[in-house]
């Protein structure tokens, strides 16, 4: 069913486009006609610094190759255009790691003071650094990284109206993704494999509930402010255990509906950002609120030279306190991150990120190194380090403490 409405709402964004008349096709009033083909190939190769702690998984290495294309083409002076964007990845130790997604397809016409976007398309919302509390419209692609910033595309009807008074966005999403896990042999999981075929939703409907939100933006002098309303499915999916014998052999998803309203502030003051994100989520089994706070203060060519170098503090709360391992709930329910950004501004555009997060209730930490660096016009390395530690049973967390890992990456860009 999911695989018709992609293929319906391709369809309908096909038919949205105007025909071109016969002057057209025949060349002599296509002079803003332009299409364009770019994308990535890419090596990635993960080392595991530790043995695994469950008896299926990998052990050290894991590789993989991932190709994303992204295909542009746009006409009448720019105000209609068609994006097209698939993406697959081949990897050589998780069969759920190897997977493909449309990430966009979709149509968009742009007028004076509304725009239309038809078709798959992703749809980003947040500006803090180390949890995106607000970005709901898209679902997560688990397998991708363990920092939930890759998504899969989402197919959507939005309709943006530009006002005086902020920017006013209509979102019609007829068709629900399933969040993608590791499998049985992949890392970074608790000890039960979520079960890929074993989902249940709240909705009669399924897959195909057809979720609605509507969102409001503004920028005020310093201040950028956004805030919507979410109706639909949840895009994170309650796993419990499924018994086997009595005793519990994978994960099962249970997908609920629910009421979400979100608001993002962020401030830029001087050389200071500040930011601001929370939620209130309803649903039939709990209710809570959650938010994520800081700021980061930038020193601007810091010793007389080219860096520019940002700090950065953040906290993350969530209502319902601490969340037992198998239990619904977030690994961010009172933590502090740390972190500094460096920004090199050289020819290379070579850029370092670095963060430590620590858990206030438990004993429990985070670390994260992310670099990358540009060598010659078409070729990106980029080095990435998590270190993930607990020393409490209960704590979420310590089903990832054999982890840690380094990742180095190869795109060819073109």
């Amino acid at each position: 069913m999911v695989a018709r409405t992609i293929m319906t709402l391709a369809i309908c964004s096909v038919l949205l486009i105007q025909p071109l008349s016969a002057r057209e096709l025949a060349g002599e009033v296509a002079s803003d006609v332009e299409f364009d083909i770019s994308g990535d190939i890419g090596i990635e190769q993960r080392y595991f610094f530790e043995e695994a702690l469950y008896p299926e998984q990998l052990n050290h290495h894991q590789s993989s190759l991932s190709v994303e294309m992204e295909l542009y083409w746009q006409w009448n002076d720019g105000n209609d255009s068609i994006i097209f964007t698939p993406f697959y990845r081949i990897d050589s130790q998780d069969d759920n790691r190897t997977h493909g997604d449309i990430r966009e397809l979709a149509y968009i016409h742009a007028s004076d003071d509304w725009e239309l976007r038809v078709g798959i398309r992703k749809e980003f919302w947040g500006v803090t650094e180390f949890q995106h509390l607000v970005d709901v419209i898209n679902q997560t692609d688990g397998v991708e990284d363990f920092d939930g910033e890759d998504k899969l595309g989402q197919q959507m009807i939005n309709l943006s109206v530009v006002n005086d008074w902020g920017i006013v966005d209509v979102f019609l999403l007829p068709g629900f993704r399933e969040r993608t896990y590791a499998g049985e042999d992949g890392r970074l999981r608790g000890p039960l494999v979520v079960d890929e075929n074993n989902v249940s939703y709240e909705s009669s409907a399924g897959q195909q509930h057809l979720d609605f939100s509507l969102r409001w933006a503004h920028s005020i002098g310093d201040y950028d402010l956004g805030a919507y309303w979410f109706h639909g499915t949840n895009r994170e999916a309650y796993l419990t255990p499924s018994l086997q014998d009595s005793t519990p052999s994978s994960l099962q998803q249970y997908y609920s509906q629910m009421e979400q309203l979100g608001v993002d502030v962020q401030a830029t003051l001087g050389d200071w950002l500040w930011k601001f994100e929370g939620i209130y989520r309803t649903t039939r089994l709990e209710d809570f609120w959650a938010t994520q706070a800081g700021f980061e203060y930038s020193f601007v060519g810091v010793f007389d030279s080219n860096l520019d170098l940002g700090l950065l503090m953040e906290h993350s709360w969530d209502s319902r306190g601490e969340v037992e391992l198998g239990a619904q709930g977030s690994l961010m329910q009172n933590d502090l991150f740390l972190g500094a950004r460096l920004a090199f501004n050289d020819m290379q555009s070579s850029e370092l990120l670095m963060g430590i997060g620590s858990d206030l209730d438990h004993h429990a930490f985070s670390v994260l190194v992310e670099a990358s660096r540009r060598f010659g016009d078409s070729f990106i390395v980029s080095f990435d380090l998590r270190l993930l530690q607990s020393n409490e049973e209960d704590d979420l967390l310590n089903a990832l403490s054999n982890d840690d890992h380094a990742q180095l990456s190869l795109a060819w860009y073109f």
